[in-house]
Order: structure tokens, then C-alpha cells, then sequence
């Protein structure tokens, strides 16, 4: 198979270039940043640096190719999706100019990337939160900037299968993490964050740890691994509706911070920060749709994934140190 993946050079972009290689597939994988930016490259790819918001890059890209993964998208965590509304939005430009170019291209398949972010925020007020259900979605008040772009591309991705026969495929992340990511800069998610604070505490002594509001909202956190298989499951299965791609293990942030104490043996004094960006009050994936279709739902402990992580994020904190 032909694949390409716009965002390779992401965190989720180059686990899945990875896999599709190992997976014997012909892979063009792309992404804007220039290629020493990547956090992986893979010598098996074609990797081209590319914007693919421009339609013309779009088209050059997308020839030739029988799969393509679009994940490219200017995004990050909670901080950088409240401070950067505008700038989400504008993805949309990738959004459109990818599918009219896997159209254009005669593309088999076209997967999505889209995000629990399209969830009606009205869900979403008590730490202690239903899990949400693909309906969920509407009536239509998801995450400003951010939710709305991937609300608004995922009906395309419908309407340009009805219209034109290319075959969509949508998943809804629920907050991936894990090694080979975004561990700072202000673009990092809370698990990579709180890495990146633990393994600074340890290293220096230095036991004061800021934590974004009170600690007691929720999410649920999918390991990367999962991640990946979910993707290409979605992408090879028959069926079209967006789909939660997420773990259904909800924990709070703080419970998150006691498991960061346990895998790093250091016990920090936390001080809550109750005016930064926290999103909804919580949010987790109700699997129930994924499960029905596929026969699994992923199943990687927020324990395990973390010791992963954690270990990978403590080598790039002594790296940038020595």
C-alpha cells in the first residue's frame, strides 16, 4: 500500500509512519516543520517538508497514494488551545486542501484525525463525568477554536464521501501520550508536562511543582501503542461514522501526580495554580461503539504508559542539562 501521513514529523505522526513501515507499506511522510524539527525520522519514508495548508503542496503530496493519514494540525495542550484560537482554526485549511487533494488524487481511503474536543461542553461540567458517547457531539458547542475546527472537517470528511466516493474514516482522540513527543514549549499535554516536572524535581531537589487548577479534574490518557493500532483498525474497517479512539480509565490530575510519585520515587509539595487553562471539568470515552465494531478498546494502564514515558522524558531532561 501507497500511504501517506501529513504531521510525520508530530508525535502521532511518526509512531504511525514507524508502524506502517514495519507493516510493509510504501510510505511519503510529511510535515512543515524543516526535517531536523521532526521528532522522528524514518530512513524507510520518503520524508519531504511540505505545507500542506497550500493546496498546490497538498496535490504533489497526495499523488500517487492509495491511503492517506491526515494529522498535521497546529495544536497542543490546554494552554496553547485556549491562548491560540485563530491559529487552531486555520488548520482547516490543511483539513480542506488534504481531502480535496486525496480526491483529486483517487485516493482509497482518507483517515482524519479528529479529538474529543467536538464534545458539547454541557457534558462535560463535573470532574465526575458520564463518559461521552459518539452522539454526544450534538447538539454542536464544542471546544472553541480547536473543537469547532475538528467538528467542521469531520462533516466534510462525510460530505465529501457522499458527494465524491472518498472513502473517510474519522477518530476521535482522547488525549495520547507517550515517548517520542512534545515535552515542552508550552505545546505539551498535562502527561508529558507533569513528566517533565517530576523528572526536574528529581534530578534537582527542587520539590515545589506547579499543578493547572485544583487538581481534580479528569480525562483519560491513551498510550500511544494503542493509539496506533486504533488508527489503522479505523482506517481499514467499513465503517464511516467518527468513533472515540480513547482509554475509558479515568483519573484525576492529582491522581495522575500520586502515580508520577510512586514511578519516580520523589514525593514533591504540589501548589495549585487555579488560574490557568483547564478545560472541561472532565471528560473520558465511552467505548462502547469502538468495542461493538472492532472487538477491543485500548487497554494500556495509565501506569504502565506512564513509566515509558516518564523514563523517556527523565533522558531528554538530563540530555538539555549536561
Amino acid at each position: 500500500m501507497k500511504s501517506l501521513v501529513t504531521g510525520a514529523g508530530g508525535f502521532i505522526g511518526g509512531h504511525l509512519v514507524a508502524k506502517l513501515i514495519s507493516d510493509g507499506h510504501e510510505v511519503r511522510a510529511v510535515d512543515c516543520k524543516p526535517l531536523n524539527e521532526w521528532y522522528q525520522i524514518h530512513e524507510g519514508a520518503e520524508n519531504i517538508q511540505g505545507d500542506c495548508s497550500l493546496l498546490e503542496t497538498a496535490r504533489e503530496v497526495a499523488s500517487g497514494m492509495q491511503h492517506v493519514y491526515n494529522l498535521a494540525a497546529d495544536m497542543g495542550g490546554m494552554g496553547f488551545i485556549e491562548n491560540n484560537k485563530a491559529l487552531c482554526m486555520l488548520t482547516v485549511l490543511t483539513s480542506t486542501h488534504m481531502l480535496m487533494a486525496a480526491r483529486d488524487a483517487g485516493a482509497e481511503r482518507f483517515f482524519y484525525s479528529s479529538s474529543a474536543c467536538v464534545y458539547a461542553a454541557d457534558h462535560q461540567t463535573s470532574a465526575d463525568v458520564v463518559a461521552l458517547k459518539e452522539e454526544d457531539a450534538y447538539p454542536a458547542q464544542p471546544e472553541d477554536g480547536y473543537g469547532w475546527e475538528k467538528l467542521f472537517t469531520e462533516r466534510m470528511c462525510r460530505h465529501f464521501q457522499e458527494d465524491y466516493g472518498l472513502q473517510t474514516r474519522v477518530a476521535r482522540f482522547h488525549n495520547v501520550y507517550g515517548p517520542e513527543g512534545t515535552w515542552e514549549g508550552g505545546r505539551e499535554k498535562a502527561p508529558a508536562a507533569l513528566c517533565r516536572k517530576f523528572a526536574m524535581a528529581s534530578l534537582t531537589g527542587d520539590l515545589d511543582l506547579e499543578i493547572w487548577g485544583d487538581g481534580e479534574q479528569t480525562r483519560s490518557f491513551m498510550y500511544i501503542d494503542d493509539c496506533v493500532r486504533g488508527i489503522l483498525e479505523i482506517m481499514n474497517g467499513d465503517s464511516s461514522e467518527p468513533v472515540n479512539l480513547g482509554s475509558a480509565e479515568l483519573v484525576s490530575i492529582n491522581q495522575m501526580a500520586d502515580l508520577l510519585e510512586q514511578i519516580s520515587g520523589t514525593v514533591v509539595d504540589r501548589r495549585y495554580k487555579l488560574d490557568a487553562p483547564q478545560g472541561v471539568r472532565g471528560r473520558n470515552s465511552d467505548n462502547t461503539l469502538f468495542h461493538s465494531i472492532y472487538g477491543w478498546e485500548p487497554s494500556i494502564s495509565l501506569h504502565e504508559g506512564l513509566e515509558r514515558t516518564y523514563e523517556w522524558i527523565q533522558d531528554q531532561v538530563k540530555a538539555q542539562r549536561a
